[in-house]
């Protein structure tokens, strides 16, 4: 395993696939992102606008650097239909060597 402090993993909802599908291959042709993983038919259960709600999203996983982080989050808010989208970054302490360099090729 590598230690690695600059790789990062971004979560991001989404209402739909469509959605989910048009964020990850804007993400990845601008190579801010390597990879997504979509996770449908997640349900979510929020408070909004001072109301509890529930709804059905797409759960996005996706695997960065903080390099890219600026960049990202300007694309997920800028095309995303909700008012306030999740965007939450998690540090990554570490992994296996091959698919960090991995990730480092193909954000480049």
């Amino acid at each position: 395993m590598k230690p690695s402090e600059k790789f990062v993993i971004v979560l991001v909802t989404a209402p739909n696939l469509k959605v989910a599908r048009q964020l990850a291959k804007k993400a990845l042709k601008a190579r801010l992102i390597a990879c997504a993983n979509l996770v449908p038919q997640i349900e979510s259960h929020y408070w909004w606008q001072g109301k509890m709600e529930n709804g059905e999203e797409v759960f996005m996983v996706m695997k960065t650097a903080k390099s890219k982080l600026g960049e990202l989050e300007k694309l997920v808010v800028k095309n995303h239909p909700y008012d306030t989208p999740e965007f939450l970054v998690l540090p990554l302490s570490g992994g296996n060597r091959r698919y960090l360099d991995w990730i480092a090729d193909s954000i480049k």
